[in-house]
């Protein structure tokens, strides 16, 4: 018989640690209150989530890793938003965030979830952050929860 390791979505005393870029922080704020609200709809007490600003998505995985070291934090999750410009800025700051936030989650062995939007477009970016609607920050807290329960479970 294969034994099978599944993981409810349930955050009491889940410690959370959200890292959020500033760089487009009209569309980071949307993406985070959205997570936010559903780490706290999923049992989160708010008191243990914790909120940091880095200045761009390039500077988000050394303060993930930071938080990722700390035995006070399960959990970190990585939000922000690189929007495609016109010169190949664009995809050095998304490929740097993307392996940096890989990377820390790899080295400290706690689950770091990738809430970082990379669009083409502005659009794009405000269709994957609506408030009552689709919300990747929403659904990086529910990855969240799961992989800190998944961890435990292990």
């Amino acid at each position: 018989m294969v034994k099978i390791i599944e993981a409810k979505v349930k955050g009491r005393g889940v410690r959370v640690a959200i890292v959020v870029s500033r760089f487009n922080k009209f569309i980071t704020e949307k993406l985070l209150n959205g997570c936010v609200n559903e780490l706290v709809r999923c049992g989160v007490r708010k008191g243990d989530i914790v909120v940091a600003w880095t200045p761009g998505a390039f500077e988000v995985p050394l303060v993930a890793k930071r938080f990722a070291r700390k035995k006070t934090v399960d959990v970190v999750i990585a939000l922000g938003a690189v929007i495609r410009g016109e010169t190949y800025h664009f995809e050095m700051v998304a490929q740097g965030a993307t392996q940096g936030i890989m990377q820390v989650s790899l080295d400290t062995m706690k689950p770091v979830i990738f809430g970082v939007l990379t669009t083409e477009t502005l659009d794009q970016a405000y269709k994957r952050s609506e408030e009552d609607g689709d919300n990747k920050g929403k659904d990086a807290a529910q990855a969240a929860i799961e992989m800190a329960c998944l961890l435990e479970k292990i």
